[in-house]
């Protein structure tokens, strides 16, 4: 087995649920101190603390203290910038979870801080990590399907509910929560940004009296020429076999390529679950995301998803919401 040199992480707040996942992934790791956590509210932490065998912290500051290498933050949407501006310069490097913000100004501010403090800043898209998005990426950057006329995609889940459903604390709903990963793919894709939307959004569609948009439909164009179009969607009912579905397909000179993040799984029927469910046998996303930002603190080197493209994609689904109301298209 290889040396690694030790890494110190803690985790700032389980309010978002991929903090479960991530912090499950550090404890994976080989050379991963997972110094422990902090959670607002008490019986979470004391949950999570017990569950993942960790200590908890009673204070943010206190367990920004510890002498860590890096944190992750998995608070609500609008708390990221607090939690941000406290980290920053007590920690050489922070992944903060997607979208970086609710607002154009606090991601900014984010970003700022960042930079002044001297902390790195990645933001968490994971299905960059999917083997088959990757595989996509690859065969794209050789040139293999010629010049690109169009893409579709669809990012569909299942409703959250807590804050997610809160406009305060989340910023929107269905819309930024699922538009921000197909965006940041795209951008990734071909270095390219959006430069007009149009969307149609449905509030409470799916989801009678939730108040919030539990649907939507962008159309955009990106600066590269290539149109795309957008699903997202709370539309998975609990009894579904996934959470949801990142897929893209992509129309092209030379033909057209098909792509779904999450398809590599097995059917797996239990009455313990009490219904049948996709079971992903492939990489898992993240793990891949862990290992990425643990990967930037041992080597120095720059974050692989940088605040920039947090901020770009949450640029695109503000602008939705924008052109939803105006029922005009919206420049970027």
């Amino acid at each position: 087995m290889g040396e690694y040199t030790t890494v110190r992480i803690g985790v700032l707040s389980f309010a978002h649920q991929h903090a479960a996942s991530y912090s499950e992934n550090l404890l994976r790791l080989p050379g991963v101190d997972f110094v422990g956590i902090w959670d607002g509210d008490e019986e979470t932490a004391a949950y999570w603390s017990q569950r993942l065998a960790v200590p908890s912290f009673a204070t943010a500051t206190e367990l920004l203290d510890q002498g860590l290498d890096g944190v992750i933050i998995c608070s609500e949407n609008a708390n990221h910038r607090r939690l941000v501006e406290l980290a920053a310069g007590r920690v050489p490097a922070i992944l903060c979870e997607k979208p970086i913000a609710t607002t154009i100004e606090d991601g900014q501010a984010i970003i700022d801080c960042c930079r002044a403090a001297g902390t790195r800043l990645q933001i968490a898209f994971p299905v960059r990590f999917a083997p088959s998005v990757r595989e996509l990426k690859r065969r794209l950057d050789g040139g293999e399907l010629g010049q690109i006329y169009a893409v579709k995609c669809t990012n569909h889940g299942s409703m959250p509910g807590r804050w997610f459903v809160d406009s305060a604390l989340a910023g929107g709903g269905a819309v930024i929560d699922h538009t921000v990963h197909v965006i940041d793919l795209l951008r990734w894709f071909w270095g390219a940004e959006v430069t007009e939307v149009y969307a149609e959004v449905g509030d409470s569609l799916l989801h009678p009296g939730l108040g919030i948009d539990d649907a939507g439909m962008l159309s955009f164009a990106l600066s590269n020429g290539v149109y795309g179009t957008l699903d997202t969607s709370w539309s998975r009912p609990p009894s579904y076999t996934i959470w949801g579905d990142v897929k893209i397909e992509i129309v092209a000179e030379r033909g057209a390529i098909y792509c779904d993040a999450l398809h590599q799984y097995v059917t797996v029927a239990a009455n313990a679950a009490g219904k049948t469910q996709w079971a992903g046998w492939s990489s898992d996303i993240d793990y891949g995301l862990m290992q990425d930002f643990v990967e930037m603190i041992r080597s120095g080197r720059e974050p692989s998803i940088t605040g920039e493209d947090g901020l770009r994609a949450l640029e695109v689904a503000l602008a939705a919401y924008e052109a939803a109301r105006t029922g005009a298209v919206v420049q970027l």
